[in-house]
């Protein structure tokens, strides 16, 4: 059997304000595209699959179109809701699914009734909310660790009657490596899961941390399809193909690499060494996050950067060299536009020039004039 891992797909993110739908899309044809290609039998969705729990029309079109797409590919489908996903609307219809081969699964009292695949058991475990199982399940405590732990000894009792097992979760397992992108997760609860808490199973499908990641042989995270964080830079995104044997566990895993709409980086220095340096090219189509290391902060430094390099979309000043801090600036008593002008010196590390200057007591005078009047 041979199993497709991905998850936190995020449908309908964006990023820095700029929309990722296209880039999204592209993913589910290069996933459709796999399928075919790998002949892959089951996908494995393992949560996040929209960015909020009330996700924009175009991103429930998308999802749509990727589930039609790839049961016509042939493969089956199990997916699972995650931190990020309305559990309730995203298990709409899904009794209806399962006669055309998807299944979703983001009902926790449903962790352990697996989707039986050619004899291979799949345990789809949606992210589990601590306080929200608690006394259902007549849990000690409100930590992920006993939730997932009393699914897991429930799983294990079933997974004896099948010749293999999957499970796909969504979780922190100790030991990831997290990315500025993943809602944190520790409300309600100890956030962290130990990797033991998985074993008794053939392989683990891991979604929850964006970045690719193997916990062990057979407990993987996919990570997300894109990047959705300039901390995943360096990341490779794509999704697990694994080969599972019927009673002889995983056989192979191999990594497929995702196509890259935009690359996303980062660039720092003095603004005119960036805009100069022949180092830089390789940049000028990547998504940026600059910071500046000038010892003065440079006039409109973004509309510059842009110039070379379009897709700029986060600037930060981190000055080199710059003057000692100023004794802190008396306000009590003084003319708004005085304190106005030391501000505009504090952080640019220049005064103002006499055009900047007389607009800022322009824009003080007329604020003070509309107050009267009002």
């Amino acid at each position: 059997m041979r199993i497709l891992h991905t998850s936190d797909w995020h449908l309908g993110r964006s990023f820095h304000r700029e929309s990722l739908l296209s880039g999204q899309a592209a993913f589910v044809d290069h996933l459709v595209e796999t399928v075919r290609s790998e002949h892959v039998d089951v996908v494995a969705v393992s949560g996040d699959v929209y960015d909020r729990a009330l996700p924009p029309v175009d991103a429930v079109a998308l999802l749509d179109d990727a589930l039609a797409r790839l049961r016509a590919a042939g493969a089956r489908v199990v997916l699972i809701s995650g931190n990020h996903d309305s559990a309730l609307r995203l298990r709409f219809g899904s009794a209806l699914f399962e006669s055309s081969g998807v299944h979703v699964r983001a009902d926790p009292a449903r962790s352990w009734e697996p989707v039986v695949v050619d004899g291979v058991a799949f345990y789809g475990v949606p992210y589990l909310e601590p306080e929200l199982v608690r006394a259902a399940w007549e849990l000690p405590d409100r930590s992920h660790t006993t939730a997932l732990t009393h699914v897991m000894t429930r799983v294990r009792a079933d997974a004896g009657r099948h010749a293999g097992s999957v499970v796909l979760a969504h979780c922190f397992v100790t030991g990831g490596q997290a990315s500025d992108s993943e809602r944190d997760i520790s409300v309600g609860g100890v956030a962290q899961v130990p990797l033991p808490v998985f074993d008794g199973v053939d392989y683990v499908a891991l979604g929850h941390l964006h970045g690719r990641q193997r916990m062990s042989e057979t407990v993987r995270y996919s990570g997300s399809p894109l990047a959705y964080s300039f901390s995943e830079a360096g990341h490779v995104k794509g999704s697990w193909l694994v080969e599972l044997a019927p009673g002889r566990g995983v056989t192979g895993v191999e990594f497929v690499a995702a196509p890259v709409p935009r690359p996303v980086g980062r660039l720092r220095g003095r603004l005119d060494d960036l805009l100069a340096s022949p180092a830089h090219a390789a940049y000028e189509g990547h998504w940026l996050h600059v910071t500046l290391t000038d010892a003065v902060r440079p006039k409109s430094a973004m509309d510059r950067l842009r110039a070379r390099f379009p897709h700029t979309l986060a600037l930060a000043f981190d000055p080199v060299g710059a003057a000692p801090a100023a004794p802190p600036v008396r306000i009590s008593g003084r003319p708004e536009a005085e304190v106005a002008l030391d501000f505009v010196r504090e952080v640019r590390g220049e005064p103002a020039d006499p055009d900047e200057e007389e607009l800022l007591r322009n824009a003080v005078e007329a604020s003070r004039v509309k107050e009267t009047m009002a």
